[in-house]
């Protein structure tokens, strides 16, 4: 069992508590059990407060022997109710309270415990802001999810067989990923957002759009579950599209690779190689301090370049507009390389890019690394053979 270090953790509330005092917040609550974690090293049922004075407290409704065992925080209380919080902490100005996650109810009942007279603000922020930078600790983490990804893709070779349903190889990866340590859940921030932790989409459902914020959704099982891999078989000579997700200890790895059966459609051969092209030029261009929108961009115009503009990123009107996506503990977190944002992408940062090409009612193909910004370079964390796998 891996726990959190206790250097890791109190630096993490000293970069908090600088940012607290940028945002002239005097305590901050954090109930989201994502950002507890990151900043107290346990999910058991809790709830931090950080105070920008004092040393932090966790109040934990259960289970505390647990709590105790996995974080090192010196203040670590039982509580059977919230309401018990009070009597622990002193009264402040200005408090931070996750109003991204925090349900409505929940910020009204919060506020009668602490009180009307003190001011509430978002702090959700801050924490996305700290998790935005990967420390050492963290990268080690992810490499070795990274490294099952390795195993699971090595895999594929050996169970994919024509006449398999989609949902049929996506059980047998994820049984064998789970083997070597694969916890099965990728963590996203968000209030609807659901899906497996992999997509197996093969031929024609790589061109199905569904309600997931991606380039392809898939056809999925049901209209209860309309997203990712489904009863469709696989087929000889088709583009087969495996994204499949991984988590170790709370840390994520996100990759894609292509597989035929057979052999390969020269649609998607020469696709694939625009988007290997595409993620390295850009890759290249992040070194050079180019901004995030701008990459983004960039990489629009080389897809037109290539002549595949109308199919980069899916097609008109379902187009996304983020080519990357930071990855940690969420699946979805800073830095992003999309049209929206405005920063560079910066040493210590780790993140997945992602260029796909989609073509409507024919299929998909693309590639995804994690990729970690260090040392004036770049290093793919998912060291994955790249090249199409023909079975």
């Amino acid at each position: 069992m891996l726990y959190a270090l206790k250097e890791e953790i109190e630096q993490r509330i000293y970069k908090l508590k600088q940012l607290m005092e940028k945002s002239s917040l005097n305590g901050a609550f954090f109930h989201y059990k994502i950002d507890y974690f990151y900043l107290s090293g346990t999910m058991q049922d809790a709830l931090l407060y950080v105070p920008l004075e004092e040393k932090p407290v966790l109040f934990v409704k259960r289970e505390i022997s647990r709590a105790r065992r996995e974080s090192p925080l010196e203040h670590i209380i039982p509580i059977r109710s919230i309401k018990e919080i009070i009597g622990h902490i002193k009264p402040e100005k200005r408090i931070g309270l996750q109003l991204d996650v925090l349900p409505y109810n929940d910020v009204m009942r919060f506020r009668e415990i602490i009180g009307n007279n003190i001011e509430i603000a978002d702090c959700s922020p801050l924490t996305k802001e700290l998790r935005k930078y990967k420390s050492p600790f963290e990268i080690g983490i992810m490499e070795k999810a990274a490294a099952i990804a390795k195993k699971v893709y090595s895999h594929v070779a050996h169970i994919l067989k024509e006449g398999m349903s989609e949902i049929e190889v996506g059980g047998l990866l994820e049984a064998y990923a789970k083997k070597h340590g694969h916890e099965g859940l990728l963590r996203v921030r968000s209030l609807n957002y659901e899906a497996y932790s992999w997509h197996i989409l093969s031929g024609r459902t790589g061109s199905i759009v569904s309600q997931s914020d991606s380039p392809m959704g898939g056809l999925g099982l049901s209209p209860a579950f309309p997203v990712g891999a489904s009863f469709k078989k696989i087929k000889r000579n088709e583009p087969i599209l495996v994204d499949f997700g991984i988590c170790y200890h709370g840390y994520q790895a996100d990759q894609t690779r292509m597989y035929a059966i057979g052999s390969m459609p020269e649609l998607y051969t020469e696709a694939y190689k625009a988007c290997r092209e595409i993620q390295y030029m850009v890759l290249d261009k992040a070194l050079e301090g180019m901004i995030s929108k701008d990459l983004f961009t960039y990489s629009i115009e080389l897809a037109e370049r290539l002549g595949y503009g109308d199919f980069y990123l899916g097609y008109r009107p379902h187009k996304v507009r983020f080519l990357g996506h930071g990855i940690g503990i969420e699946l979805a977190e800073f830095p992003f390389i999309a049209a929206t944002h405005d920063y560079p992408i910066e040493e210590g940062m780790v993140f997945a890019i992602e260029p796909k090409m989609v073509f409507p009612k024919q299929g998909a193909c693309g590639i995804e690394n994690t990729v970690l910004m260090e040392k004036g370079t770049y290093r793919i964390l998912t060291d994955i053979d790249e090249d199409i796998v023909i079975l």
